[in-house]
């Protein structure tokens, strides 16, 4: 039987962060049986108006007693009546065996709520600092997008509520359907890394831009291309290059390159029935063994298991 989840609206809501929400909740999906039924709702009497002026029409709810979900895609709402009215619905459909997710700053909605008390939590890199000083009894989490904890998750910083999504899908539906998801959203099925990846100005300048040398090395993952390689290319020395990477993606370059190679990897996996040798090949890596040793070191599983994982059938799919 599917689950019947729902979303929250508040007045002043984040129109990106209900948009994740709805895409990965309440957006109809023929092809997977049994799926979640969502519904986005709100608690207060208020219009509902959102980033950019819109207005959202949405059914107003009293408790969460007909959900087995709620998501809370952000929190930003000062209104302490309408928080209290929150945090105890939630603790009621907790205390039942409900699950509860947030995007972003809707961390601070289940930290009020005391569900965060003793688990790891993160919440979007701007308001670390503030969390972590109002909530001394939740342990802060850098550089992950998300942490699952049972029927507990809460993602970073906007677009990684839809990694934290895609995680639920796929432990309730399987990773097919996880897979089918993000195509159709046009986004990475499994996205790895942590924010400290993010850099603060996301396209660097024209001169001594490191764009050249990134298309190149994308362009030439098969070749067993090194770090050196890559300083050449952008006529720089090791040393300079090195740190001209570091201040502007945040990241090693050493670093950087595996993590290209582990996703082409991951695209060959899910693509073709190619041996891992060949793929281990055709991805830059030395040999086979080392791939498996980076695909454990990062996703915590050989690429067998990763490619048996995405032929595994789905629940109710």
């Amino acid at each position: 039987m599917s689950k019947r989840v729902a979303i929250l609206s508040y007045p002043g809501q984040a129109l990106f962060e209900l948009g994740c929400a709805v895409e990965m909740f309440a957006l109809f999906r023929e092809e997977i049986e049994d799926w979640y039924r969502g519904e986005v709702v709100t608690f207060s009497d208020e219009v509902q108006s959102a980033t950019g002026g819109v207005q959202i029409a949405c059914r107003r709810v009293s408790d969460l007693n007909e959900f087995d979900v709620f998501v809370v895609p952000s929190w930003a709402s000062k209104d302490k009546a309408l928080e209290a009215r929150l945090c105890e619905a939630m603790r009621d459909l907790y205390a039942r065996g409900g699950e509860l997710y947030s995007f972003c700053s809707g961390a601070f909605l289940l930290a009020e709520a005391g569900l965060l008390n003793g688990r790891k939590a993160v919440t979007h890199w701007r308001f670390a600092e503030r969390f972590q000083q109002r909530y001394p009894d939740i342990e802060y989490s850098e550089n992950v997008l998300f942490e699952l904890d049972g029927r507990i998750g809460v993602s970073a910083g906007s677009a990684a509520g839809l990694d934290l999504g895609l995680e639920v899908i796929r432990r309730d539906y399987g990773y097919q359907a996880a897979n089918c998801v993000a195509r159709r959203a046009v986004i990475s099925a499994q996205r790895n890394g942590g924010q400290s990846q993010y850099v603060e100005t996301p396209v660097p300048s024209p001169r001594g831009s490191l764009a050249p040398v990134l298309d190149w090395a994308l362009q030439n993952l098969d070749r067993c291309i090194d770090v050196n390689q890559l300083a050449d290319k952008a006529n720089m020395s090791r040393r300079t290059f090195d740190r001209k990477f570091r201040a502007t993606l945040n990241i090693s370059p050493k670093t950087w390159l595996v993590e290209q190679r582990i996703a082409h990897a991951k695209r060959q996996l899910e693509n073709s029935s190619d041996s891992i040798e060949t793929i281990a090949h055709n991805s830059g890596f030395e040999s086979a063994m080392a791939m498996r040793h980076h695909f454990r070191k990062t996703l915590g599983l050989p690429p067998s298991a990763f490619r048996q994982n995405l032929s595994q059938p789905t629940a109710g799919a």
